[in-house]
């Protein structure tokens, strides 16, 4: 973990050196602070692994204080950058961090469906969120480093951004029109049918070991499938969120801060939410607009640089717009299924799922 922090610090505040526009507020990032900010986020990634290394379920007062922390330190941040260095800054860290928080909770969706497809006992969830909340922080970090360059050297890379977003925005409002994000067949992930072939797989799982021997030789556990799979999805996310801060703030720096604290409070933030994450059934269609429009935004901005009389969408009218979304979505995700069963709302029961193997029963 540690040598992969450092390599995206490394090519983060390269690339973070020379973005940024002369008539624009002053970066925020400072080679001091990116240093400080990752090293900080190394720290609060090894003691959850610390705190997951003897696998527990988690209580839900356990998940509420640390959901508590990881909303404060978010809030706490946003003050320092207000105070700091403007309202300006402040308001794109708080609308960055609003659409990433919201594009982490999708996130959620996912890790629940794969967490019961393949059928992952309970104290070894958040061995499992872990592993995939440390994968998208590396992930993204490399992503928001291409960015920045490409930023830097290509003015059309906000065309090609906002794109990327209009043509997510399609795909999750059709996903959560026709319902097939809330499906997950193991047997048809790819990842999964590689391992399966080159490895041979326990039966069952053996605790937090993912290699362990077995008839004189060397074999995966089913954790090691899922933890295999979680990574996989990292990578879809981190093309669709990096863009998306980059709609929102063009420093590097702020766009890391945001995605470093949208994800390290997920862990707890799937066991406290974890009955009301099945109610929340409009939220993607909340996210395909959210993306849609800033992707909008990124295509007018594109245009403002080719030809300065085409508008902007200010940052002040897109944290409105965003926060207007998710209030309303959310509202009409509970309203919608009140009286209903949450485990009937997302398919949760593990029936037709093998335990330990990740594939269907049969019969």
């Amino acid at each position: 973990m540690t040598v992969a922090a450092t390599s995206v610090l490394t090519a983060v505040t390269s690339a973070a050196e020379t973005t940024g526009t002369a008539t624009g507020p002053a970066n925020v990032g400072t080679p001091m602070l990116w240093g400080v900010t990752i090293a900080a986020v190394v720290v609060l990634v090894g003691v959850d692994f610390l705190l997951t290394r003897r696998p527990h379920e988690v209580s839900t007062k356990e998940a509420a204080g640390w959901s508590i922390f990881y909303v404060a330190l978010p809030l706490g941040f946003a003050g320092w950058v207000w105070a700091h260095w403007g309202s300006a800054r402040g308001t794109e860290f708080v609308t960055g961090y609003l659409v990433e928080k919201s594009l982490s909770v999708d996130n959620l969706f996912v890790f629940m469906l794969l967490l019961t497809a393949f059928a992952v006992p309970a104290a070894l969830q958040q061995r499992v969120l872990l592993f995939g909340i440390v994968g998208a922080l590396v992930l993204r970090g490399v992503f928001i480093a291409a960015g920045a360059a490409a930023l830097e050297r290509f003015t059309a890379t906000f065309l090609v951004f906002g794109l990327i977003l209009l043509a997510t925005a399609v795909k999750v409002y059709l996903d959560a029109r026709t319902g097939h994000d809330k499906e997950v067949d193991v047997g048809q992930l790819r990842s999964v049918r590689v391992i399966r072939r080159l490895f041979p797989v326990t039966d069952d799982y053996r605790g937090t070991k993912m290699v362990v021997r077995e008839a004189g030789g060397r074999a995966l556990t089913p954790l090691m499938l899922v933890v295999v799979a979680v990574l996989a999805t990292d990578v879809v996310f981190a093309v669709d969120s990096v863009p998306a801060v980059y709609g929102v703030t063009d420093d590097p720096y702020l766009v890391f801060a945001t995605n470093a604290f949208a994800l390290l409070g997920l862990r707890a933030l799937y066991f406290l939410l974890n009955s009301l994450l099945s109610r929340l059934v409009h939220l993607g269609f909340g996210l395909a607009v959210i993306l849609g429009f800033i992707g909008v935004k990124l295509l007018l901005h594109w245009a403002h640089t080719v030809w300065p009389s085409t508008p902007e969408i200010p940052t002040l009218l897109s944290l409105g717009v965003i926060l207007g979304v998710l209030a309303t979505v959310t509202v009409t995700s509970l309203l919608a299924t009140r009286g209903s069963r949450d485990d009937d709302a997302h398919g949760r029961d593990a029936e037709g799922v093998a335990v330990g193997d990740g594939s269907p029963r049969q019969g």
